[in-house]
């Protein structure tokens, strides 16, 4: 026997859980960018992106924070960033996403890396 719409119970998905979705979506963004040569990579020191989410009522609005490789096109990266969690969100959690806030919290220069692994004698 099947149960009406309106007597059934609903899925929860928890914040956690769409927060580490979105930290994936993200750094899924920065490797696609990195692999598409529209941007440098991170670096030895480049962290994971870390997500922090917001949910009411199937909106999710969230925060992630970022560290690129410099030289880039940051806005590009942060654009892309924004357009992986909200597409990934909708898909994986049936949740949109109508406000992604991108912080860049470093930048790793490819000189700067490289220069630090060399040891001049």
């Amino acid at each position: 026997m099947t149960l009406p719409a309106g007597e059934r119970g609903a899925t929860r998905i928890a914040d956690r859980v769409v927060a580490k979705i979105a930290s994936q979506a993200a750094r899924e963004a920065l490797h696609g960018a990195v692999a598409r040569g529209s941007a440098v990579a991170g670096g030895a020191g480049a962290g994971p992106p870390y997500a922090d989410v917001t949910v009411h009522d199937d909106i999710v609005r969230v925060r992630v924070a970022v560290e690129l490789g410099y030289p880039s096109d940051i806005g590009a990266q942060c654009g892309a960033v924004r357009r992986r969690i909200a597409e990934r969100v909708k898909a994986l959690a049936g949740m949109d996403v109508p406000e992604v806030a991108v912080t860049v919290e470093r930048l790793h220069s490819v000189h700067t890396v490289s220069a630090g692994r060399e040891r001049v004698r």
